[in-house]
């Protein structure tokens, strides 16, 4: 049984006769009084028990849009059900007004919408739905919380995607579908077309051109069906947050980013996720199934509070590549982190694939690097340049070793990623 604040305000009137007598007997029977107008108003509301529920919820959305929960209620008792239902989910589903009134005569049925507005990708679960029944004076009633299993899978934001109209302007120019001002976009002669200003005067074809009236260039195709690894290391150093947000985060939109991209160059593009064993994996979608396949397999992902098994990572690599492919490692630049586990092992991946180390850099440093004002934002920016200067190492000698190295802030990341594929693909590395 619930109590209202009709109750409350029942039992507060209870003062006036107590002043008036001054008696135990007048505040006993009072109480006698409130207790039995709760009891028989409860025992008149209907039973929540008796209201079945039905939950739909859409099976996934992308962060930052709005989803609708929406709970079917058909009343099965003889009452009227009159009070309030509430639609639970956990805090990071966002749900918003999630508490509705409820009058519902016996037998019929009614709707109630929540909107989710999530604040973190994964898959975020309902709660239990909560029916309250209020009796015919509204001073008390009866609530039970029935479980209604509902999951909505919160898709990455992809921000990113707003970098992929300029790559892909980049990629059609690779492909000799628009005016080119550079050489070496490819390896495979594609085609002769018309000269357009714009065109590099290398390009044009002399004896074709000879042969009629036109000035015409030749065209060239960029390498396609390549295979693309991307692989998301989802270690503990993938838990530090920079910014606002973990940087697995980051590396997710990069993997996004990076995937659309290369589907749309006619490369194979497949994704693993690894720490000390294999968190995820996307391999066999291309086109259009190519994105949400990612997006889905990248939800769920996080951090694990474990170093990375960097051989046991190679032997992955070996196991899903047969012949030379780009392998993009979406990890962390820390040079203690690096010199433990990647370098000893990364010429196992050089010598046989190109492979591009990407790893976001964390703003805060670049902040401290600015400060001047005091002694200790001197000292700190001494620090941040040290550790600036340590990174700057560790890219070089992972440079000797053959591998292309992309450090940016997070919202840099992505298009620099897409960028280093590009030039990797103009200049045949692929």
């Amino acid at each position: 049984m619930v109590l209202t604040w009709r109750a409350v305000a029942l039992a507060a009137l209870g003062v006036v006769p107590v002043l008036l007598t001054r008696t135990v007997a007048t505040v006993l029977l009072w109480a006698v009084v409130v207790a039995l107008v709760a009891a028989v108003d409860a025992a008149l509301a209907a039973s929540p028990r008796d209201v079945s529920v039905q939950r739909t919820v859409p099976r996934a959305v992308r962060l930052t849009e709005h989803a609708r929960s929406t709970l079917v209620l058909r009343n099965g008792s003889r009452r009227r059900f009159s009070g309030v239902v509430r639609d639970a989910w956990q805090p990071s589903a966002g749900a918003q007004g999630d508490r509705h009134p409820l009058d519902l005569p016996p037998g019929e049925q009614r709707r109630t919408v929540t909107v989710l507005v999530p604040t973190r990708r994964g898959d975020r679960r309902a709660d239990r739905v909560t029916l309250r029944a209020l009796g015919p004076l509204g001073v008390a009633g009866r609530q039970a919380s029935i479980p209604v299993p509902g999951t909505l899978r919160v898709l990455p934001e992809f921000a990113s995607r707003r970098h992929l109209p300029s790559r892909l302007a980049r990629l059609r120019e690779l492909d000799g579908q628009a005016a080119v001002q550079i050489r070496g976009e490819g390896t495979e002669f594609d085609s002769l077309r018309e000269y357009v200003i714009g065109d590099d005067v290398r390009s044009i074809d002399w004896r074709a051109s000879a042969r009629g009236q036109e000035m015409v260039v030749r065209t060239w195709r960029p390498e396609r069906d390549r295979r693309v690894l991307v692989v998301l290391d989802t270690a503990r150093t993938s838990a530090a947050r920079i910014g606002d947000q973990p940087r697995l985060d980051a590396s997710i939109e990069a993997g996004l980013l990076l995937g659309a991209l290369a589907s749309k160059a006619g490369d194979r593009v497949e994704m693993v996720a690894y720490d000390r064993e294999l968190r995820a994996r996307v391999a066999g979608a291309a086109g259009p199934r190519l994105l949400p396949a990612l997006a889905d397999a990248m939800a769920p992902l996080e951090a694990s509070l474990v170093e990375t098994d960097w051989p046991g990572l190679v032997a992955l690599v070996r196991e899903r590549l047969s012949q030379r492919s780009l392998v993009v490692i979406l990890s962390t630049l820390e040079p203690a982190a690096i010199e433990t586990g990647l370098l000893p092992v990364v010429e196992q991946l050089t010598a046989h694939h190109t492979v591009v180390l990407a790893s976001v850099a964390d703003p805060a440093v670049a902040a401290l690097r600015e400060g001047r004002s005091t002694a200790a934002e001197v000292f700190d920016a001494a620090a941040a340049e040290r550790t600036e200067l340590e990174r700057a190492a560790a890219t070089m000698v992972l440079g000797r070793r053959g591998v292309d190295v992309v450090s940016a802030l997070p919202d840099e990341l992505a298009p620099r990623l897409a960028d280093t594929y590009l030039s990797l693909k103009a200049a045949g590395r692929l």
